[in-house]
């Protein structure tokens, strides 16, 4: 993996990757709708649209892998979502299979997962259940990964990011928050790791919040270096009744109706005042 891609280049994530990528690459090429500033001599910029299917084509030429990073990163209204995060991630995928791009490290979201209870520890195992078109999305690129792996030997992993942010703000970022050189770890892992076909995995950083187990990230070599309650800076707090009961934070409050419903592994109600 010496010439990698990375959509969504001027982003916040991708300004943490690109400190511990460049060392390492022979180039990186950010790709996205504006310029990222303070280029390094190994770093290029190339503007596209994750929408135009054949400028996505021409952003992957030459490249060995693809961080893809890109996207609209919140909720939005469904046609935008469709058009940059669905059709995107298609276009990005046709993209590498027509370059014989190899690798792809997709980020996801703990938002395919919004919607399970923060007492409940779940693994990449568990059904997704997101908490909105965005996560929605996400779940779409994660099967999209197991689709290309099996019709053109494209390997990626996808990593479910918890925050990103430089640190942790509440308590909910707290128990999800990643360290920019926790995630590089990961993405290093899904750029090389032998072993990888299409596998999911949890982005965070060590905490004591208990809401995620993940046995995989384990297994291909993972070992976060950094403590989430050693970042902690509250800022923000007073979460509503559904938002304080879901993993999915705020995410999970807009169009929802106020009533907390659970459903079991498959798809049954779970009787009022049962935790699952």
């Amino acid at each position: 993996m010496k010439r990698i891609a990375m959509t969504g280049g001027a982003g916040h994530i991708a300004s943490q990757l690109r400190a511990f990528l460049c060392p390492e690459a022979e180039h990186l090429r950010l790709i996205d709708l504006k310029a990222p500033g303070n280029l390094a001599a190994n770093e290029s910029f190339l503007e596209a649209d994750l929408a135009d299917a054949r400028a996505m084509r021409e952003a992957l030429e030459g490249m060995d892998g693809v961080i893809h990073l890109g996207g609209i990163p919140r909720e939005a209204e469904i046609g935008d979502i469709l058009r940059t995060n669905v059709l995107g991630t298609h276009n990005l995928y046709e993209a590498a299979r027509a370059n014989g791009v190899s690798r792809v490290v997709f980020a996801s979201s703990n938002h395919a997962t919004g919607f399970h209870p923060r007492s409940r520890t779940i693994t990449p195992l568990d059904v997704p259940r997101p908490d909105s078109r965005y996560g929605l999305s996400k779940c779409w690129g994660e099967l999209v990964a197991g689709l290309y792996y099996d019709t053109a030997g494209i390997r990626t992993l996808s990593i479910r990011i918890g925050n990103a942010a430089t640190y942790p703000t509440s308590e909910r970022s707290a128990a999800i928050w990643i360290s920019g050189r926790d995630l590089w770890q990961l993405v290093k892992i899904g750029l090389t790791h032998p072993d990888i076909a299409a596998a999911v995995v949890y982005g965070m950083s060590r905490t004591d919040a208990g809401w995620w187990r993940d046995e995989l990230a384990e297994r291909l070599g993972y070992r976060p270096q950094d403590d989430a309650r050693e970042h902690l800076r509250i800022e923000q707090a007073n979460e509503g009744a559904v938002a304080a009961f879901f993993q999915g934070g705020g995410f999970c409050e807009p169009d929802h109706d106020g009533q907390i419903r659970l459903r079991d592994g498959d798809g049954l109600v779970v009787p009022a005042g049962t935790v699952s």
